[in-house]
């Protein structure tokens, strides 16, 4: 389906923890790729759609609260945006419209007559509700960055106002929004999930996430609505026949978690309609008749972060210091031989990446623009000679600075993906082929980033992925006061970089003025390494040639209201 915001929103940069590594990394037209390929007849009405995940879903099924990729896969079978992207990832009204003279001060206007599953209409305070959830004192997500900048948002968060005065209900369709400056993604930035408000009544928000609302009986505004859920195993929806968008061909669809070693059985024995894929298999699946694989562009992105420091409840406080000499992680980086482990690990449908911004973004710098740290052990071996770190007892693996034993601690999630171990072995034999003592740690998905939320000690080095937005602005990422930055980089020139491109007095409409500014920026992120790029992804999607209707650009698939199935 589209990308929704769960994707593609511009500052929080919605995790993918990659836990299906159903992507690859080369450029491909941006064209759509539709009805799976073939010429096709009139839609048919009716049929049930088998989809499959490759590990189970957190199970948080509300745009607030959710945090695993599996989740937002879910979520956007039953919920929407209130504004969409279109295939140059440019924001287009939706269910919501918007009219700013000076991007400080949006007026907002929501269709009349669009209805949640429980039959309520959605009014333009579902929208405001949402809102006054992410800023409340005891929500505890990860995306109050998306209200923050909101007139009245901290004050109300803190509880010094009962009501966010940067927020003026009109009537039941309209509001107008005032931000705390003019900023050149403002509206990117800013949360376009509603909630409704009759499904919530009564539940603090310190509950929420914990309710029945969010993880067994979720309520949304898309095509099809949940009609069962059996945690860890399936979640069954039915058509939603008064979806906005109009009436679903397709009658129900069932989504459900299978062992990743039985993809190619299951997609060969039409018993699986649609799948994500560990590119591993792709020779096989791309073998089976009744098959097509769809490629199209990626906005994703993996790297290898170092734990810096820890999140002090408000901002990153950079206070871990075995990490901190930058003369270690570039020998660490030196030491990756990126081009062998792409081929072995991607088979094709990946590419080594050279800053935290995949290619398909407008402001990618050029690869000549930065230092590219190709393969070199003997150059990271001289590195880590000159900066101290040395075998004193003869062991073959050096000690720190001060003669002290070193273990590189690397963790690295783990799931029925036989190829995520491998990869992670992989990389810690290339640094310990420089000397460099390495710990394999591997941590169930489920728990894994919610660790490096909590800045655990135990994820030192580890491996992390991201999918990025429509906007690619890496704030959600990378600012000392982010969340996500799970790093825990602190960097005034990095922040100072990240506002500036941000600033419409600085850059005001001018993309090539923002664009010069992101350059500069990867530059110093490469310069100081908080974490090192490894590999960018194409998507890839397998499809039961029954499957008509779907389309693909780089923001993602049509809506599923628009699939049918040739019975």
């Amino acid at each position: 389906m589209k990308k929704s915001w769960l994707w593609l929103s511009a500052l929080v940069l919605v995790l993918s923890m990659f836990l299906a590594a159903c992507s690859g990394g080369e450029k491909t037209d941006s064209k759509k790729q539709g009805d799976n390929g073939e010429k096709t007849s009139e839609p048919k009405d009716g049929g049930t759609l088998v989809y499959s995940l490759d590990s189970a879903p957190e199970g948080k099924y509300n745009p607030n609260f959710y945090g695993t990729a599996t989740d937002a896969e879910v979520i956007d079978f039953f919920d929407e945006n209130l504004i969409d992207y279109d295939e140059n990832l440019k924001a287009q009204p939706y269910i919501a419209s918007w009219e700013t003279d000076d991007n400080k001060v949006y007026k907002f206007k929501i269709k009349e007559g669009v209805k949640w599953h429980n039959g309520e209409e959605l009014k333009i305070q579902d929208w405001e509700f949402s809102i006054k959830v992410l800023a409340d004192k005891d929500y505890d997500g990860p995306r109050y960055v998306n209200v923050q900048d909101v007139v009245g948002v901290p004050e109300y968060k803190d509880g010094k106002a009962d009501s966010i005065s940067g927020i003026k209900i009109i009537n039941d369709y309209e509001m107008e929004v005032t931000f705390d400056k003019a900023r050149v993604n403002n509206l990117e930035n800013f949360w376009t999930y509603a909630m409704s408000r009759k499904e919530f009544e009564g539940i603090a928000v310190k509950d929420m996430m914990a309710s029945e609302k969010v993880r067994t009986k979720p309520v949304g505004l898309g095509p099809f609505k949940v009609s069962k859920i059996v945690p860890g195993e399936s979640i069954e929806f039915e058509r939603f026949d008064d979806y906005f968008g109009g009436k679903p061909h397709i009658e129900k669809v069932v989504m459900k978690v299978i062992d990743p070693s039985l993809t190619v059985g299951e997609l060969q024995n039409n018993t699986l309609d649609m799948t994500g894929f560990h590119p591993s298999i792709i020779e096989q699946v791309e073998a089976l008749d009744n098959i097509n694989v769809v490629k199209y562009p990626g906005l994703s992105y993996y790297y290898v972060g170092f734990k810096l420091g820890n999140w002090d409840g408000k901002k990153n406080v950079m206070n871990e210091p075995k990490y901190q000499d930058k003369a270690l992680r570039q020998a660490m980086y030196y030491a990756i031989n990126r081009d062998e482990w792409v081929k072995a690990f991607f088979f094709g449908v990946g590419k080594p990446v050279n800053r935290p911004v995949p290619t398909n973004h407008w402001i990618a710098a050029d690869n000549k623009e930065l230092e590219q740290f190709e393969y070199d052990p003997e150059k990271a071996k001289k590195i880590l000679d000159d900066a101290g770190w040395k075998d004193v007892d003869g062991d073959k693996f050096r000690e720190d600075p001060n003669g002290k034993p070193f273990v590189v601690n690397f963790a690295h999630y783990a799931t029925q993906n036989p190829t995520f171990e491998a990869r992670a072995k992989a990389l810690t034999q290339y640094w310990e082929e420089i000397g460099l003592k390495t710990k394999l740690t591997m941590t169930d998905a489920g728990l894994y980033y919610d660790m490096l939320e909590k800045s655990d000690k135990k994820m030192e080095v580890f491996f992390g992925g991201w999918s990025t937005g429509t906007d690619p602005d890496p704030s959600g990422l990378w600012k000392s006061d982010a969340l996500w930055n799970y790093p825990r980089w602190v960097s005034e020139k990095s922040d100072q970089l990240l506002d500036d491109a941000l600033d419409m007095e600085v850059v005001g409409t001018d993309s090539d003025k923002r664009k010069e500014l992101y350059i500069e920026w990867q530059k110093h992120f490469m310069d100081e390494l908080p974490a090192l790029p490894i590999a960018e992804l194409e998507e890839i999607v397998a499809l039961n040639k029954r499957v008509k209707g779907v389309k693909y650009d780089v923001s993602g698939s049509n809506r599923p209201n628009e699939w049918w199935l040739e019975q």
